[in-house]
Order: C-alpha cells, then sequence, then structure tokens
C-alpha cells in the first residue's frame, strides 16, 4: 500500500463468511471479505461485532 494507496486487499472463499476469519481481516486492515450468499448475514454481523470490538 506505499506504493499503491488506493489498492484495495480482501478475501474471498469460506474464510470470507468466517467470524474469526471476519475478525482477523478487519484487525490487519483489510478493504473487504467475499463470501457465499447463504453466509452474508453471518458475515455482515461478524464485521459489525468486529468494528464494535475496536472501540473498546
Amino acid at each position: 500500500r506505499s506504493i499503491k494507496p488506493d489498492l484495495l486487499i480482501g478475501i474471498c472463499g469460506e474464510h470470507g463468511g468466517n467470524p474469526a476469519s471476519i475478525e482477523f481481516c478487519h484487525e490487519t486492515g483489510l478493504d473487504f471479505v467475499s463470501c457465499s450468499p447463504y453466509r452474508v448475514p453471518i458475515a455482515r454481523l461478524a464485521a459489525a461485532q468486529a468494528a464494535i470490538n475496536q472501540k473498546d
């Protein structure tokens, strides 16, 4: 990112819908996760929880 600051970095696949992986992605500064449609609600909830936990 030091060379290309607008570069978006994320993950896709089964890790994209795993709450522990989503928390890790949030902590490391990834921009997005991609997952199968049935895991989207879980991923959104996990992302919200990671953001709340970071504020504490």
